[in-house]
């Protein structure tokens, strides 16, 4: 049976980068980092006449890299002996190759049902960013109404209203990644519709044309026009799959894999290995 390259991820880096694009961090578009304050401390003892003051609410820094780490020499390990491997007889030749060329983000660019995804996940990625920057806003106001109000309160006062925001701040972080993960969830339920598609589209264009041998067109050098079939698994892509189905913002998807209400990965990887071709797959994914 024909086999399009070795069994990976059919979108492999294109489909990793798409859907980076749809679902990036709400976070890294409002200035990097959660937002903050810093944990409540002992008082220092107050001067007369004076009560202290709250401590500002601060970014956390990022983890600094280890160097010291990728400088360090590889350590020495053992190799013990394995054996020699075994001459194998000898066997009948493969067929000839009938090589066609494919890109894949060609396909995804012309495909619809990746435009509506891109649509409609990025304008809920957009959404998230805002309600981030909004609640940012209403820390750093909360956190400035209380130190300009520290002068009339006392230290017990002021560290209770330190610990009420702290406790806002950590459930709005919450909150947050719990819909940045339902975002990110969705996409790879819509994306993973196209892949299972993809696939079975690449296989009926290339048997049509005979070819036995697919590869992607941005890693192969020269190429006639004839061995390229993007353009054409672009239209039969769109033509059985327009569009996908895509979660709607206030379901979860872990939950409605739990409802039963259609099949899961979970289905797919019980059932075993499905039988065909294996998908095209970027070399260089497989490095990532």
């Amino acid at each position: 049976m024909m086999r399009l390259c070795t069994k990976a991820a059919l979108l492999g880096a294109v489909c990793l980068s798409f859907s980076a694009n749809i679902v990036s961090s709400a976070h890294a578009q409002s200035g990097g980092g959660w937002f903050v304050p810093k944990a409540s401390q002992p008082a220092a003892p107050a001067q007369a006449g004076r009560h202290a003051a709250p401590a500002p609410v601060a970014m956390p820094a990022a983890p600094a890299d280890s160097q010291d780490a990728a400088d360090q020499t590889p350590p020495v390990l053992p190799q013990p002996n394995i054996p020699a491997a075994p001459d194998v007889a000898k066997e009948a030749p493969p067929p000839a190759a009938i090589i066609g060329v494919i890109s894949v983000g060609g396909v995804m660019r012309q495909s619809s049902a990746a435009v509506q995804i891109e649509r409609v996940l990025g304008g809920r990625r957009d959404a998230l960013a805002q309600d981030l920057q909004k609640e940012q806003a209403a820390w750093r106001d909360e956190q400035q109404t209380l130190q300009s109000q520290a002068k009339s309160m006392s230290s017990d006062q002021i560290q209770t209203r330190e610990r009420a925001l702290q406790a806002r701040v950590m459930k709005a972080q919450r909150d947050f990644r719990n819909r940045n993960r339902i975002i990110q969830e969705a996409a790879q339920v819509s994306l993973n519709q196209i892949e299972r598609e993809l696939v079975q589209v690449i296989q009926k264009v290339s048997t049509a044309h005979g070819m036995n041998l697919v590869l992607h067109s941005e890693q192969v050098a020269l190429h006639v026009d004839g061995q390229d079939i993007t353009n054409e698994v672009a239209v039969q892509l769109n033509k059985v799959l327009p569009s996908v189905f895509i979660p709607d913002a206030n379901v979860d998807p872990e939950e409605l894999a739990k409802s039963g209400k259609m099949p899961t990965t979970a289905d797919a990887q019980q059932q075993g290995p499905a039988t065909g071709p294996a998908p095209v797959v970027n070399p260089a994914a497989g490095n990532q």
